[in-house]
């Protein structure tokens, strides 16, 4: 079955009119918080439950998880044979994503690191059979700048590696660049927008189109910085990542904001998980995204599905409208 994320990136690339905007949905929090990922006597096995839900919803066009639930997935219960959704993993696990209980790796600079390999990532083992098909193609690659020289450059020289790789495997990745995760990092806060999309537009300028990523996301910074890197070149597709969990009209007003500004791709993690009832908070996110109706008023439809469920809200409406995404408040 053809991918509506294909569908999507084709329509973005070939028409410059195009309102055509990239849901992924990042389902690999077990990749940062292990075991707290999920309610006590939760099993990993049963957070795939729900994912399948949103996979058969199709209101998302990329799911992400780990290598393993992967497995799950697409391997055991073969999700996405006769699915639009596109699976992909995430490929490398840097540092400032290890957030083990009791632990501290994310107070120091970011260090490159990936647990699998892209062979076992697309066939889920190192000795593939001879005509074995791989069961995806995409993966998310991730790179965090501190302003520090050693890990900046070393970083760099990881993502030169992966980029080699990939090529040698014909393998897809999109790329996620971080702001600065040290807090006290040299660089002025007001200047944060401009670092991350300056060493952007530098990274891919050394490399050809060949080897460039099928789209890239950001932390959304504000319209200046997001216009920027959109209006340096129009030929790479920028995206932006959810961050932390929010209130309702916080995800939604930071899709339509961002989309207003360049954004044609998000990503959302812990926005979704987060939800009273994902598959409803991601079918209003889905007429956010496409211009169906307005961020205030996904607000109100999300509530009311919420009401029809029987489900009580999380926030009262007054406190689910609130803004906590700093880009936001400019």
């Amino acid at each position: 079955m053809q991918k509506s994320l294909d569908q999507r990136l084709d329509n973005i690339r070939n028409n410059p009119d195009n309102d055509e905007f990239i849901i992924a949905y990042a389902a690999d929090p077990d990749m940062s918080w292990g075991v707290a990922t999920l309610p006590t006597g939760t099993s990993i096995q049963t957070f795939c439950d729900g994912l399948e839900d949103l996979v058969d919803q199709a209101k998302i066009d990329i799911l992400l998880t780990s290598v393993s639930s992967m497995d799950i997935l697409a391997r055991e219960r073969r999700l996405f044979d006769n699915s639009p959704v596109t699976p992909a993993i995430r490929a490398n696990d840097t540092t400032d994503l290890w957030a083990a209980r009791g632990g501290s790796y994310q107070q120091h600079a970011s260090r490159p690191f990936a647990s699998t390999t892209i062979e076992e990532a697309k066939f889920g083992t190192l000795t593939p059979e001879a005509d074995q098909q791989p069961d995806l193609n995409l993966g998310l690659y991730s790179v965090t700048f501190n302003n520090d020289l050693d890990s900046d450059w070393f970083s760099l020289e990881q993502f030169k590696e992966f980029r080699v790789e990939a090529a040698q495997n014909d393998f897809r990745y999109f790329l996620e660049v971080f702001n600065p995760n040290v807090a006290d990092c040299g660089v002025p806060d007001d200047q944060i927008g401009n670092f991350v999309i300056d060493n952007i537009a530098r990274m891919l300028a050394g490399i050809p189109r060949a080897s460039r990523p099928e789209f890239l996301k950001i932390a959304y910074n504000g319209p200046d910085s997001m216009e920027a890197l959109c209006a340096y070149d129009p030929s790479v597709v920028v995206g932006i990542l959810g961050g932390v969990t929010s209130t309702t009209y916080d995800a939604y007003k930071l899709i339509h904001d961002a989309k207003k500004h360049g954004a044609r791709v998000a990503l959302f993690g812990r926005r979704i998980k987060g939800a009273e009832h994902p598959r409803s908070f991601v079918a209003t996110l889905r007429e956010v995204a496409d211009g169906n109706v307005g961020p205030e008023e996904g607000v109100k439809v999300y509530r009311a599905d919420l009401d029809k469920l029987g489900i009580v809200p999380a926030r009262s409406l007054k406190d689910d409208m609130a803004l906590f995404t700093p880009g936001l408040k400019q």
